[in-house]
């Protein structure tokens, strides 16, 4: 054919970081600390539910379900969110259950963002922000997390990485359509604070700006720190969608279940995109969720309550994995949530020299590198910012440490051999 194939909106967002580390990982690594799964179970009672969902006698969970979600599933979740938030949330229009987390923010980009609307990212984002934010026809318009450097000689926190409230207003306009918030981040693991959020809030109220929050780490949260949802703050619901995910809830990724939080008057237009496109999610997935939940709402807050049980075991990899990595010289940057911690890789420059006026980020080149030298997989961090300020933190990888503890010593294993061998040339 003469004239091209794709749409236009395909131009500039065909190439996707995971296709190539997720490859390189498979080919070469020994310990894949890249991409963010668990390696572990989901919870016994989460798979128990599964189970009964396919083998019991409702052969009914084989069919379709209701198509913005199954109503035991969103009838739970309009509980448990309203719980939360303090409010009553009708499961019917407050609710709307996706394929994944990925597919929440699908919709919202599609369903809110028109040719030239421009949508704030906060960076480092994670990665399918922008793409999807094109796609959708839209102007992303980036603003950093810059980090402080800690006192003291104390490792850096990702609390130290914090937005300039100057540089953030700045970027707000009659033309902004939406904000995207991500906390817990990833890839830094910031946890928002409350200051933090309500200078996000503000600008969104005088601006009349959406606000796309996606929370799927919400319980993954570590040392004490509190996760605060945006939409609970003055002004906020009504312009605000939620996004979670049962992949990091429960620790079951590949099930693919997501949803929406939030106020009929945007979920309605979630509704319509979903139904002209993938109209409707697994049936029995949803109802092993929605047993889950139902679980975890007569336990919230106890210690039984896996939600409680899992970021205490996740903190415990997590410290585990900093003395790992600050014993060899890769500084941690020490993360409040999610799955993941960034490390500072400035002294391992020597194993693998910068090569001036290279089109690659340093950090690409020293991830590809090390997957195949040393068979440890991780993620650079160049690859969460845009094209134009890959450069600008290109000496950071991200690990992922919700693995079973053999991963991690397995990992440890390969630091301190690359650490005598560098000692011991």
């Amino acid at each position: 054919m003469s004239r091209p194939v794709q749409a236009r909106r395909l131009e500039g967002i065909d190439k996707n970081i995971w296709v190539e580390f997720v490859k390189l990982a498979a080919t070469y690594s020994t310990v894949n600390l890249g991409q963010g799964f668990p390696d572990f179970p989901p919870p016994d009672f989460l798979k128990e539910a599964f189970v009964r969902a396919l083998s019991g006698e409702n052969h009914m969970l084989h069919q379709y379900t209701r198509a913005f979600g199954h109503p035991p599933l969103v009838k739970i979740l309009a509980q448990f969110f309203g719980k939360l938030l303090g409010r009553d949330l009708d499961p019917m229009t407050n609710v709307m259950v996706t394929v994944g987390a990925y597919q929440a923010l699908f919709c919202c980009f599609q369903a809110f963002v028109d040719d030239g609307d421009e949508v704030i990212i906060i960076e480092p984002f994670f990665d399918c922000y922008e793409p999807m934010v094109k796609m959708a026809g839209g102007m992303p318009v980036f603003v950093p997390l810059r980090p402080k450097a800690p006192k003291d000689g104390k490792l850096m926190s990702s609390a130290d990485w914090q937005l300039d409230p100057a540089e953030l207003a700045s970027k707000f306009s009659d033309r902004t359509k939406a904000i995207v918030l991500n906390s817990p981040n990833n890839p830094l693991g910031k946890v928002f604070s409350r200051g933090e959020l309500e200078v996000i809030a503000d600008l969104c109220v005088k601006y009349d700006v959406l606000c796309i929050s996606d929370e799927v780490y919400e319980w993954l949260v570590y040392d004490g720190k509190e996760h605060i949802r945006i939409a609970s703050l003055q002004g906020m619901w009504d312009r605000t969608v939620i996004i979670g995910s049962a992949g990091k809830t429960f620790s079951a990724t590949g099930w693919k279940v997501g949803w929406t939080v939030g106020p009929n008057r945007l979920l309605q237009h979630l509704c319509t995109v979903h139904q002209n496109s993938v109209y409707h999610c697994a049936t029995a997935a949803q109802e092993a969720v929605a047993q889950g939940f139902q679980r975890e709402l007569k336990l919230y807050g106890k210690p039984e309550s896996y939600f409680v049980q899992l970021p205490k075991e996740l903190q415990q990899k997590r410290d585990w994995l900093v003395q790992s990595l600050d014993a060899v010289g890769m500084k941690p940057i020490i993360p409040e949530g999610t799955y993941f911690l960034v490390a500072d890789i400035s002294e391992f420059k020597s194993d693998v020299p910068d090569v001036p006026d290279s089109d690659e980020p340093y950090d690409s080149r020293f991830a590809k590198w090390m997957v195949k030298n040393k068979g440890l997989a991780a993620i650079p961090l160049s690859a969460f910012y845009c094209g134009a300020h890959k450069n600008n933190y290109n000496h950071f990888i991200r690990f992922c440490f919700a693995k079973e503890e053999a991963t991690l010593k397995a990992a440890n294993d390969i630091l301190q051999k690359w650490k005598r061998e560098k000692t011991n040339p």
